[in-house]
């Protein structure tokens, strides 16, 4: 295969969406293994592919304790009614007893010891009756009912809204309440939400939206769909801590771009993607100040998944509760993707709703003709309630919400971070992605601004930014007149196996690169970073050569 690439097909290359792109170093890197002499069938460079977020951990005690509750409620269900394989739906009535008199007798199970442990802090905590709790993870653990309610499960979205109040508020939670539609993974909580502020008027093809950026493809990606076609105004994180050195940080003139009127609602990723960084103090309370006086109905959608990774995290839903609609995802922090863990929370108290009942009366008659399968009293139905209707086009709305399994995968986890061995959980994660942003760091001898606000689940990295710290602006200029900007992406595939991203495709710098920190071993990240400066130096010897 064709290994070395001309600026006129980088540049076409270049046009793709980031994840895209990847698969492209991916193929570039992998015949590159193929074809070097002698090594063909070989491992001997391995590809080292930090392009993805998928994390290489998994949370393993709140599985066990997953699968454990599926054998008590197997056999809940066979006390009910057994023959051949054939078995009941569990029982309500004295489940409670039931369930501690078998996990005395199975002490040799994994996860038993957990699932007590989990099962009697939610009834502590949350106050729950005992049967009830119990009754509803053991029917849901087995899947044999629609969920009911469809938008969540009752205990589940108790518990829920415990694990976010608790990481995602910092123990702060606003005192309105905070509604939950569980949903499949913070993918579908996206779709869901640009779908039905559409359906519902609140948002209308061409209005002009805001993007903080850098940002998750999908953020730049959606907004241009012939769906939406929005006007996309973006918030531009520019700042620098010293030359050379990005802070990665929001300048209150970009920031202020949201006090226009014009702007129905901006899209926030918190900490960011690719930079990693929690949004700071002042930026949270200049964007409630614009809501407090010149944009009061401007809508936030804020994407948290990964706030656990920051120490005292606190979402911008917990001080602008009124405006805001919070996503998470269960996702990176538990090394469970393929579950579809996540959640859309909305506060009773919010605009939204303040705003559909404020429509003329031929829209309201309009959302009452959508809607009006479902009640005598369509006007009453909430936003969040209209997010599960229109997940399934409506005429669904019966067997609407997330599979009961996954409601109860997503309770332990809740639960198990409310434990000591959660909270510890949760401190060895990022105790691992700083350490491997440091063996990155150290092999790419780049240097970053110091943050309390780092999630470093990935790091944006500024090549062009690099090369006027450690060489001067003419290399900076030698570099952006003679190379695209991927073009160390290229390199990185070709001769390393490395594999990277475009931090320009996520409305970052054109010259920088996303290494995600979260799924290789850590000292692949040393050599990552060695791979890194080597082609960097190559640059600098390219330069200098043209100077003789």
């Amino acid at each position: 295969m064709k290994t070395t690439f001309t600026r006129e097909e980088i540049q076409s290359f270049a046009q793709l969406s980031p994840f895209e792109l990847k698969d492209k170093f991916i193929e570039i890197a992998t015949a590159v293994q193929e074809d070097e002499p002698g090594q063909k069938g070989t491992t001997a460079r391995a590809m080292l592919n930090a392009g993805r977020g998928n994390p290489n951990w998994i949370a393993t005690g709140p599985r066990e304790a997953f699968y454990a509750l599926g054998y008590f409620a197997l056999d809940e269900s066979r006390r009910v009614w057994t023959a051949d394989n054939l078995g009941g739906m569990p029982e309500k009535k004295g489940i409670a007893g039931r369930f501690d008199s078998w996990t005395r007798r199975h002490p040799e199970l994994p996860g038993v010891e957990l699932l007590e442990k989990c099962v009697a802090h939610a009834i502590e905590r949350f106050g729950f009756d005992a049967d009830a709790y119990i009754h509803e993870l053991t029917d849901a653990i087995t899947g044999d009912n629609y969920p009911v309610p469809d938008r969540m499960l009752v205990h589940a979205e108790k518990v829920v809204r415990g694990y976010v109040g608790d990481e995602m508020f910092d123990r702060q939670p606003p005192a309105d309440n905070l509604s939950l539609f569980a949903t499949e993974g913070g993918t579908a909580a996206m779709c869901y939400i640009f779908d039905s502020l559409m359906k519902n008027g609140i948002l209308h093809k061409g209005d002009k939206i805001a993007l903080m950026v850098p940002v998750f493809t999908p953020y730049l990606e959606i907004p241009e769909l012939d769906t939406f076609e929005f006007d996309v105004v973006h918030v531009q994180a520019s700042l620098f801590a010293e030359t050379g050195v990005r802070e990665w940080r929001y300048p209150e003139e970009e920031v202020a771009k949201l006090a226009d009127p014009s702007v129905k609602m901006v899209c926030i990723v918190n900490p960011s993607n690719p930079p990693s960084l929690a949004l700071s103090q002042r930026v949270a309370g200049q964007i409630k100040n614009i809501v407090d006086t010149s944009n009061p109905n401007l809508l936030i959608v804020t994407d948290d998944v990964y706030g656990t990774f920051v120490p005292n995290f606190r979402s911008i839903a917990a001080d602008i509760p009124r405006n805001t609609l919070l996503v998470y995802s269960y996702s990176k922090h538990y090394g469970c993707t393929g579950w579809r863990l996540g959640v859309i929370g909305l506060h009773d108290d919010n605009v939204i709703d303040e705003m559909i009942a404020n429509f003329p009366q031929d829209q309201k008659d309009r959302l009452a003709k959508r809607y009006g399968t479902l009640t005598l009293e369509p006007e009453k139905i909430r936003f969040i309630d209209r997010l599960v209707a229109d997940s399934r086009s409506v005429a669904l709305n019966h067997t609407a919400g997330l599979s009961l399994p996954q409601q109860v995968m997503m309770s332990l986890f809740s639960l198990f971070d409310m434990l000591e061995e959660g909270q510890a959980y949760k401190e060895k994660l990022r105790e691992i992605v700083h350490r491997r942003l440091d063996l990155l760091l150290e092999g790419a001898q780049m240097k970053i601004s110091e943050d309390a606000g780092r999630a470093a689940y990935y790091i944006e990295l500024d090549l062009l930014a690099e090369a006027e710290r450690v060489h001067g602006k003419d290399f900076a200029d030698f570099l952006e007149k003679n190379y695209e900007p991927v073009d160390s992406l290229f390199r990185l595939a070709e001769q390393t196996s490395v594999v990277l991203l475009n931090g320009g495709g996520f409305e970052g710098p054109e010259w920088s690169v996303r290494v995600s920190l979260a799924n290789l071993d850590d000292l692949d990240y040393l050599k990552i970073g060695h791979h890194l400066r080597a082609i960097f130096n190559q640059y600098a010897d390219e330069w200098h050569a043209s100077k003789s």
